[in-house]
């Protein structure tokens, strides 16, 4: 059994999260033009608009989902930080439980596609970032176990402060016309 603490195991699965989340957030922008996405028929009486100061705070905040996670991970930590290819028992978990099969009718998940009137498409489209943020949020998490060199903290750590730094920024600095 692994024996590494809860706090060290929070630390790094919130900063993997953050980090993924953001930068996964912003190429998602930026590339799958959410902006007109969250504006479109199907999402807007779902989504915030993407110049929302909650939409700013997203980043974060996803220190709680981090603390969330980092709770429900952790009595089965030893099952992906052990084994050579726990990455993908990681991420596997994730895309079975947290993507497809959401328990509400989330976008991109099953239970959306079946209940939600949002057009196969859209649900699709944001599939990308997801897939691609889970999978590298349990790459960077089972590396930083496998190879715990003070860097990682350093560089994670930084980033992970970077990010929630940029999300405040957003929520606090004055707006260009246009935004609420």
């Amino acid at each position: 059994m692994d024996n590494e603490s809860f706090p060290r195991f929070l630390a790094r699965v919130t900063s993997c999260h953050v980090v993924t989340y953001f930068v996964a957030g912003m190429l998602a922008y930026t590339l799958l033009d959410y902006g007109a996405l969250f504006q479109s028929a199907g999402f807007s009486c779902l989504m915030r608009p993407v110049s929302s100061r909650w939409v700013a705070a997203g980043p974060a905040l996803q220190v709680f989902r981090g603390l969330i996670f980092a709770l429900a991970l952790y009595p089965f930590r030893s099952v992906f930080l052990a084994d050579r290819h726990g990455w993908l028992t990681l991420w596997g978990l994730l895309v079975g439980l947290a993507i497809f099969s959401t328990a509400g009718a989330a976008p991109g998940s099953v239970e959306g596609m079946i209940y939600t009137t949002i057009p196969i498409a859209s649900h699709l489209r944001g599939l990308p970032e997801i897939l691609l943020q889970t999978l590298v949020f349990s790459l960077l998490l089972t590396a930083w176990h496998r190879h715990p060199h003070r860097a990682w903290a350093v560089v994670m750590g930084t980033l992970t402060l970077l990010g929630i730094l940029m999300s405040v920024a957003g929520v606090f600095l004055p707006r260009p016309a246009g935004f609420d």
